[in-house]
């Protein structure tokens, strides 16, 4: 990843033994540590020309690059279809001035939103999100706080500075935001001074203006940007947005015509990136989409918000979306890493495809577990990535099948999913990942006939009749039906559910998948009892007259 203003930055790669997937009397290899040294920032003038320097030419370059290689991964008969790109607007200003509270508004998303919390340094990576006004439809970018003068300790800060730049690179139209409470500020006319450099339109909005006698007279003090007209706005209760919103999509380009549309892709595929802090997603993410999508360090908690990057492989459009690392529930604190919990678990729900990320060198732990079972409970379907299996030493057809009894065992619940053993750093295996969601999302949307689903339901009874209770009722079994469709649902009839034990119900929940697959989806049995016929009191006192 190219980090701006850093130089002679090292890998650091903590030590850890390569126990959990192992053989129990594997050795232990210990993996190599380097120290990382960051260079002195440069002051912020020579910042502007190098950021300038890498974002002219390169990014055409980069864009024309990845067109091609699209064009040529898809079939000729998508090919032949024109593809039009959404035009973006980059949200963009240094930390905590409510550049995520704006991005919430231009998309009228908030509560799945950038992620808002009263502290500087919240959003990290580019977040996505869909906006729509005047007849555009657009993608809004936020980033996070631009400083040009590194810090001692702020480790994220080229990274932020990047991720921000890289936004900015893509837009048609950026808004810088401001504080009108604070002021202006040496780090906002550090900012402006690069706008001002770049060749994409900038619209100036003066935040938390809330008062309409003070908001003018707040704006004021930042003409001297030199960034044209400052307008006063509230991204807290949206005053003001609508001039800033006219003004943002004047470069933007014509709405599309009536027939075209801005992607042809066949079939749209959200896949969630699932597991503990530090087990590989971000890398993953990146190496998926070959893109530097996420920030990526050796520091757990680096991704804070859920992350999402578009990628199409074989007219499919896949959205994965990476998420920040969920901790045992008695560790996370209460701020911040709250929501980014929430957040991610939110994104899983909201997924077709849940991928399960463990670390090959630590094994599957009781936080796996319980992601298991939520994924389960949610109904998604999943596909299990033992992510760094190029650091596992010896590996051979035995360990790969002890493996994978080990898997099967330690999570029970998800054993019908399929496992991958993938590595990011070297991309082993990470090709095959786009085959397996399309195909477990198949089996989550597949639906199977009555008259097939009787005959496997009538099998599996003759096979193993339902128990009976002590004082001899025995359950009956009617018929089935699937009902519903991701997960798949199936109906079974009966004459009294409480009848039948939870050791039975596995059983013909195993026997639907024996004879059905459901590879890498759940499903879910349903049991409808017969319902009790009352009979009236006039026709009772009738008989017994």
């Amino acid at each position: 990843m190219a980090a701006f203003n850093l130089r002679g930055l090292l890998v650091l790669a903590s030590c850890t033994s390569l126990t959990g997937l192992l053989p129990p009397k594997a050795p232990l290899v210990p993996r190599c540590s380097m120290p990382m040294a960051l260079a002195p920032s440069p002051e912020p003038a020579e910042a502007f020309d190098e950021l300038a320097s890498l974002f002219e030419e390169p990014a055409a370059e980069a864009d024309a690059s990845a067109a091609h290689a699209e064009a040529a991964e898809e079939p000729a008969s998508t090919r032949r279809k024109s593809r039009r790109k959404k035009a973006m607007i980059a949200v963009v200003g240094r930390p905590n001035v409510g550049k995520s509270t704006i991005a919430n508004r231009l998309t009228q998303n908030f509560h799945e939103g950038g992620l808002v919390f009263n502290e500087a340094g919240v959003t990290r990576d580019r977040t996505y999100g869909e906006g729509f006004w005047g007849g555009h439809e657009f993608t809004v970018v936020d980033t996070g706080g631009i400083v040009f003068d590194d810090k001692e300790g702020e480790v994220f800060l080229p990274q932020i500075r990047q991720q921000a730049m890289l936004g900015i690179a893509e837009a048609s139209s950026v808004l810088l935001v401001v504080d009108g409470q604070t002021g202006k500020t040496v780090l906002d006319e550090q900012i402006s001074a690069f706008l001002r450099r770049q060749k994409v339109p900038v619209v100036l909005a003066v935040n938390k203006c809330e008062s309409t006698v003070d908001g003018a007279m707040q704006a004021a003090d930042f003409w001297s940007l030199g960034l044209g007209n400052p307008f006063p706005v509230s991204g807290l209760h949206g005053t003001g947005m609508g001039d800033v919103m006219d003004e943002l999509i004047k470069p933007l380009p014509p709405p599309p015509e009536e027939g075209e549309g801005y992607d042809d892709a066949t079939d749209e595929l959200r896949v969630a990136l699932l597991g503990r802090p530090n087990v590989g997603k971000s890398s993953l993410l990146n190496k998926l989409t070959g893109t530097e999508r996420s920030i990526v360090s050796d520091e757990a908690g680096t991704t804070r918000d859920a992350i999402d990057q578009t990628v199409y492989n074989h007219g499919t459009k896949f959205t994965f979306v990476d998420t920040a690392g969920v901790r045992r529930a008695a560790k996370v604190r209460k701020g911040i890493e709250e929501l980014m919990v929430r957040r991610s678990l939110k994104a899983g729900k909201r997924s077709d495809v849940c991928l399960l990320v463990i670390d090959a060198t630590e094994g599957v732990s009781e936080q796996e577990s319980r992601l298991a079972r939520f994924i389960v409970e949610s109904g998604r379907a999943c596909v299990v990535l033992i992510n760094k299996w190029d650091l596992v030493p010896n590996k051979d057809d035995a360990l790969y099948r002890t493996s994978k009894k080990y898997l099967q065992k330690r999570l029970p619940q998800i054993a019908w999913a399929k496992s991958l053993y993938v590595s990011a750093k070297t991309g082993l295996r990470t090709s095959d990942v786009f085959d397996a969601c399309r195909e477990a999302a198949a089996q989550h949307r597949r639906r199977v006939s009555t008259a097939v689903m009787n005959e496997i339901l009538e099998d599996g009874v003759r096979w193993q009749k339902p128990p009976a209770t002590s004082t001899g009722r025995q359950g009956n079994i009617y018929y089935c039906a699937q009902v519903a469709k991701q997960p798949p649902t199936i109906a079974i009839f009966c004459n009294d559910p409480e009848l039948f034990t939870g050791t039975y119900r596995r059983y013909l929940e195993s026997h639907f998948r024996k004879a059905l697959s459901f590879e890498g989806s759940p499903i879910r049995l349903l049991w409808r009892g017969r319902p009790r016929r009352e009979v009236a009191p006039g026709a009772k006192s009738a008989k017994l007259d």
